[in-house]
């Protein structure tokens, strides 16, 4: 049996726009509608992904706004980032486009292993961001892109499965299958 691989996984976001929702959702199986928006908070989980155990630490950071000053404590040790909008907040769109920026330039890298997540999909009459919107914005950055509600446990889980893939693709461990298609 493989040993688990340790990895940092730090959710970032505009406030509100779900993080801690979909953290605690993954991580204990609950949907959490209310939550103190001004802490930073850390938890554990072991997950398995092919095969392979990782020990995921996935840091729950505090909401950020285009004027915040990116910490540097979340670009130390952080394997992957799982950036997160709500589909209902054109502001929140805009200030995930803000983080990215800070995060690349923090990092100092052109690109690290990054899901951006469109979070609230269920709230359908309150959306204002297409699915469409937000995979262009992740293809622009060469990172994975889904939607997703917290309420349901199934996409929360998804969510922190295709950042492990993410990071793995990146480490050189992808298995060549899970691309699913190729543009001409």
């Amino acid at each position: 049996m493989p040993q688990p691989k340790y990895r940092k996984i730090a959710v970032l976001g505009y406030r509100s726009v779900g993080k801690s929702s979909l953290t605690i959702q993954f991580v204990e199986g609950q949907f959490v509608d209310s939550y103190d928006p001004t802490i930073e908070n850390t938890f554990n989980k072991m997950v398995s992904v092919n095969g392979q155990d990782f020990n995921l630490q996935l840091v729950d950071t505090a909401g950020q706004d285009e004027y915040s000053i990116f910490p540097q404590s979340h670009s130390m040790d952080i394997h992957g980032y799982v950036l997160v909008y709500s589909v209902t907040s054109m502001k929140s769109f805009e200030v995930v486009q803000v983080l990215h920026d800070k995060l690349l330039d923090m990092v100092g890298k052109i690109q690290v292993p990054t899901v951006l997540v469109g979070n609230k999909k269920d709230l359908h009459m309150e959306r204002v961001i297409k699915p469409e919107e937000g995979k262009k914005l992740a293809d622009s950055w060469g990172a994975a892109f889904m939607e997703s509600s917290a309420k349901e446990n199934q996409t929360a889980v998804e969510v922190f499965k295709r950042i492990i893939l993410e990071m793995e693709k990146f480490d050189g461990n992808a298995p060549s299958e899970e691309k699913k298609c190729a543009v001409m």
